[in-house]
Parts: structure tokens; C-alpha cells; sequence
């Protein structure tokens, strides 16, 4: 499948192939029209062997979005590293995509679909709690990062973050769901807020 994570290009062992398996699928179909059987069509070994390392389909999924945050942790660089407002602005950069690719655009509507499970399932929940503390975090220390080294000012992280959290989770939710989604204006709101919020 053309744009896949690469992560996901060469997997090693069964955990890996069926997670791959598993991302294929749910981009094809979305949570709605995913089966196990589906996941099996992506699968080159047998697809009873889905079903010794998952009760069904839910399971499995929670499983999925277990492995993209451990992905998605390995790849966001130190933030020791490199200009803090470089950090942000690639992180934005990648959030706030106006034209995300066909492939990166149905994985990411299929991410909303299994978000909205969490509304009523605790296991997906937890799973999306422990993705958006991380990013975050992640987040919360690149600011930090500034104030410390002089490039921001004294500001508190935690409310900056919660704030722009909340607008590119509200971008991703519309951009699967709408055609209204505006990213561009929204990214530009954001730069000026940051510009008045962080710099002196």
C-alpha cells in the first residue's frame, strides 16, 4: 500500500505482520466494515492464527493502537535536541497537514472512527488517554525546553498545550468527518497565538 508507515514496510515476526495487516484493513474498510476476515485478506498466514493471538476483532484493535503509540513514541526525536521552536513547528507541521496523503487521510478517518469507541469502551480509552498524555507531554517538554533555554518566555506549558491540543484534535475530527475542515486557517491562528503566547 502505497505511503505506509515504515515501520510497517519490513515486519518482523507474526505481532508485526498482523499489525500490518491490521493497518491495511482498517484504512480499506474503517472500524464500521472491519472484520477479522478482512484483517485476514492482508494477512498472509492462516487467519485462524488471528484468532489465537486475539479473542475478535476489538481486541485486536486495542492491541493496534497499543503498537502505533509504542511506533509512534520511538519516533519523535529527544527534545535535548535541536531548536525548540523547530520542534514545534514540525510537530505542528505533521498535525495541522492541509493536504494529507489519500492513504495518511484514511488511516486518520479510521483513527476517529475508533476514537468515538472510547466513549463507551474503557479499553479504548485508556489506549487513547495513554496516546494524547504522551503527545502531550511530549509537547509540554518542548515549551519547557524553551522557557529554559531563553527562546520562549516564562510561560506555563500546560496551558499553552491545552489549548493547541485541543484545536489539532478538533482539526483531525473535522478533516475526517467534514468538508467545512479549514487546517490552513486554523494552522495560521495557531502560529499567531504562539507568536504573542511564547515570544516576547
Amino acid at each position: 500500500m502505497d505511503g505506509e508507515p515504515s515501520f510497517l514496510e519490513n515486519p518482523d515476526g507474526t505481532r508485526e505482520e498482523i499489525m500490518r495487516a491490521t493497518y491495511r484493513a482498517l484504512c480499506e474498510h474503517g472500524y464500521a466494515d472491519l472484520t477479522i476476515q478482512r484483517i485476514g485478506d492482508h494477512f498472509e498466514k492462516s487467519v485462524s492464527l488471528l484468532y489465537q493471538h486475539h479473542d475478535g476483532k476489538d481486541e485486536l484493535l486495542v492491541a493496534f493502537l497499543s503498537f502505533m503509540l509504542e511506533a509512534f513514541e520511538r519516533s519523535i526525536p529527544d527534545v535535548s535536541e535541536g531548536d525548540p521552536t523547530d520542534h514545534l513547528d514540525a510537530v505542528l507541521t505533521r498535525a495541522l497537514d492541509a493536504a494529507p496523503s489519500a492513504e495518511h487521510a484514511e488511516f486518520e478517518s479510521a483513527m476517529v472512527e475508533l476514537r468515538a469507541q472510547a466513549a463507551h469502551d474503557e479499553r479504548y480509552r485508556e489506549q487513547f488517554t495513554r496516546h494524547d498524555r504522551f503527545f502531550r507531554d511530549r509537547l509540554e517538554a518542548v515549551i519547557r525546553a524553551g522557557v529554559d533555554d531563553g527562546t520562549f518566555r516564562d510561560v506555563d506549558p500546560e496551558r499553552v498545550v491545552a489549548f493547541v491540543f485541543a484545536l489539532v484534535e478538533g482539526v483531525r475530527t473535522l478533516r475526517a468527518t467534514s468538508d467545512a475542515s479549514d487546517p490552513e486557517a486554523v494552522r495560521a491562528e495557531v502560529d499567531a497565538y504562539l507568536e504573542t503566547a511564547l515570544y516576547d
